[in-house]
Formats: structure tokens, C-alpha cells, sequence
């Protein structure tokens, strides 16, 4: 039997379901994420730990990107008594406007160890480039 030496844990546990701070199935919760530039792509990361890849959605509307990951009871757990629960089950939710410069066409995404990762690169429009400039010594004299 696993005892809680921590006094306080159930008053944080309490107030964590009254405040929202654990996901259901009906209010997702948020997922830590870092997000930083790399070259010529975005990279935004996000920690899933537990939640395996086919549970995991990943769609993009316009510049909205949402991610919704889904942990689920371990099977075979139905009929346990469960004597500690601190991770969280249910819908894990997130939403990221991207901007206007960034190819949501060719979004990629991997997950390993528990961590998804989706690279967005930068459109070819929006990336820097040089613009010729014409000599205005080339012209021609016309005569009347």
C-alpha cells in the first residue's frame, strides 16, 4: 500500500478539479510546449509523456493549428483499486495561431519518447532576398 506523507496533496488535488487544472474528456486541459526558430523553419515541441502516437491529432485550419492528445487508463486496470492517481487522464488540447509566413502545407511531425515535435517551414515568400536594382545611366537621348 503506497501511504502520502504530503498533507496538503489532497487539498491540491481538490482544487486542481475545481479550477480546471485537470483534463476530462469534456475540458481539455493545456499540454506544455517550447517553440523556437531553427533555420528556415519553425519548431514547436510538446511533452506527452505516456500518450501514444495514434492517440494523438494534429490539424490545421487556415493558421490555426490544434493539437488534441488523448492519455488513456492503462489496460487492464478496470477492476484495480487504485490506491495513488496523479497523472492525468482524458484530452490534453492546444491551439497556436501561426502566421502568415510559415508553409502550413509541409508541416511534419514525429514523436518520440513521449515528445512530439512538428517542424513548419518558412513559406519561399516570406523568406529574405535581394532585389536587383536597374542603373539609370542606360538611357537613350531622343531628338527632336
Amino acid at each position: 500500500m503506497l501511504m502520502r506523507t504530503d498533507p496538503f496533496r489532497e487539498l491540491d488535488r481538490i482544487t486542481r478539479d475545481v479550477f480546471g487544472a485537470t483534463g476530462t474528456w469534456s475540458r481539455p486541459s493545456a499540454m506544455p510546449m517550447d517553440a523556437y526558430r531553427a533555420g528556415d523553419e519553425y519548431v514547436v515541441v510538446f511533452d506527452l509523456p505516456g500518450v501514444s502516437p495514434d492517440a494523438i491529432d494534429v490539424d490545421v485550419e487556415r493558421n490555426m493549428l490544434t493539437v488534441r492528445a488523448e492519455r488513456r487508463p492503462l489496460p487492464g486496470l478496470e477492476d484495480a483499486q487504485v490506491e495513488l492517481s496523479e497523472r492525468p487522464l482524458g484530452v490534453f488540447s492546444r491551439q497556436i495561431m501561426l502566421a502568415d509566413t510559415l508553409d502550413t502545407g509541409a508541416i511534419k511531425a514525429d514523436h518520440d519518447a513521449g515528445v512530439l515535435t512538428l517542424r513548419i517551414p518558412i513559406a519561399e515568400r516570406a523568406k529574405p532576398r535581394k532585389i536587383a536594382i536597374n542603373r539609370g545611366g542606360d538611357r537613350k537621348q531622343i531628338n527632336a
